[in-house]
């Protein structure tokens, strides 16, 4: 097991590299600051917000290169912004269900900024269509990878969720947590598994080993990915690169991740007892390492 971050909220193994030697480094360094000064989480994410509507604006021209690079620098500053919200929320014990929708819903509205943002400047129909159709992949692809990311993390410490919290907040608060879960729904059986195992520490710990690798290919799908692709089309002087990006190769990304992550599951079911899920578990790793 590698070594986790400070907060031991993430498994470095799954990690975008530019969160670990850029993004989160950043946060942490930003971290005592805010503290000292009173700076809420969700002020964090609302200057988050800020910040992606400046790349927004800076993006419109993206034929001008300078504009093109403040675009991205604005775009990891938000990135920074979007990951010390949470340990702001965690330093200082004030997380909620309604951050967590304010942060979720910052991060889809930078995105959205940036759409029609980059929509209005092409201005044609075939434009906005790709904007709206590009929009509609990254919701949901956003939501899977959010989803097998928490369920991992949390199955490697041995904890299974064999049934969904209860819901919390106003009607829209409940509707995105609601959301939210669908992938663990779509995993449930192993979790049942986890849950009955005789030794689920272990069984998280052989489970994260055999996982890694669709999480690997599904953190293709991160925020900063997209950041680094909208750049990259700009620069290429035709951001409908970037939504074709979105709506073909990273779509096949989510669907094999999915695929592959729930054929990892599949190998360490229980069949008829708690040793069978153990055998099948050290027969994928031979496997997998023999590979």
């Amino acid at each position: 097991m590698t070594v986790p971050p400070p907060d031991g909220s993430r498994d470095r193994r799954i990690e975008d590299p530019s969160n670990l030697w850029l993004i989160h480094p950043t946060g942490r360094l930003l971290l005592p600051w805010a503290v000292r000064r009173g700076i809420s989480a969700n002020s964090v994410s609302v200057a988050g917000l800020a910040l992606g509507a400046a790349a927004a604006l800076s993006y419109a021209q993206f034929d001008r290169p300078f504009f093109e690079l403040l675009g991205l620098v604005l775009s990891i500053g938000w990135l920074i912004a979007d990951g010390l919200d949470g340990m702001v929320a965690r330093a200082t014990g004030t997380s909620s269900a309604l951050g967590r929708m304010l942060d979720g819903l910052c991060d889809h509205g930078v995105f959205a900024l940036i759409y029609v943002s980059l929509a209005f400047t092409v201005g044609t129909v075939e434009g906005w269509a790709l904007a709206v159709a590009a929009g509609v992949a990254h919701a949901v692809q956003s939501s899977l990878y959010e989803g097998e990311r928490a369920r991992f993390h949390r199955r490697i410490r041995g904890v299974a969720r064999v049934a969904s919290p209860a819901a919390e907040g106003n009607a829209l608060v409940r509707f995105y947590d609601w959301f939210a879960s669908v992938p663990d729904r779509m995993a449930g059986a192993f979790e049942r598994d986890l849950a009955g195992s005789t030794d689920p520490v272990a069984l998280g710990r052989r489970y994260g080993d055999a996982a890694v690798a669709p999480m690997r290919l599904l953190s293709l799908e991160t925020a900063n990915m997209r950041v680094l692709a909208i750049f990259v089309a700009c620069l290429m002087g035709d951001p409908r690169l970037f939504w074709w990006f979105e709506i073909a190769p990273l779509s096949f990304v989510a669907i094999a991740g999915l695929a592959w992550h729930r054929r990892v599951e599949w190998t360490f079911r229980t069949h008829n007892s708690p040793a069978a899920t153990e055998a099948s578990a050290a027969q994928y790793l031979v496997k997998e390492q023999g590979q």
